[in-house]
């Protein structure tokens, strides 16, 4: 080895313009930007959704309808799902924290209950919401609700 043989790392050197440099660099003068014009100009940045001056997308497209900013969305179990899950691993108590771990919900999630299905088995559910049907299902066999 001698140093005829000797090279930068890979990646280690930039190979990138050096813009703005002066004319000897190939790239002094307007820096590759062109001549004038609105973007040559330092501070240029285009809005998201510009058409050139023609009327943009999101102010053609019609606005209807309204969005409740209150609304509380829930991810539904049938008392079905709760049954199979019961049997599975042998459980008397269903709450969030074995919903979670089963993968029928999230953590931070607010789940219901809902009555699809038939329930064989005395159960505790614990949950944020129950639907009629599921309430008069868990309690015909026994079970008892919470609501957290």
């Amino acid at each position: 080895m001698d140093l005829s043989n000797l090279k930068p790392a890979d990646n280690s050197t930039k190979t990138g313009k050096r813009i703005g440099r002066g004319q000897g660099s190939g790239y002094g003068g307007t820096s590759t930007k062109g001549h004038k014009g609105q973007k040559s100009r330092s501070g240029y940045s285009k809005k998201i959704g510009f058409e050139g001056g023609q009327m943009p997308l999101q102010r053609r497209v019609p606005k209807f309808g309204f969005t409740n900013i209150s609304r509380k969305e829930y991810k539904g179990i049938n008392i079905e799902t709760l049954e199979i899950l019961a049997e599975k691993k042998g459980l008397t108590t269903i709450d969030i924290e074995t919903l979670v771990d089963a993968g029928l919900a999230r953590k931070n999630s607010l789940v219901k209950i809902l009555g699809n299905g038939t329930l064989s088995k005395k159960l505790e559910v614990k949950a944020h919401a129950f639907s009629k049907s599921a309430i008069a299902a868990i309690e015909s066999v026994e079970g008892t609700i919470v609501k957290i």
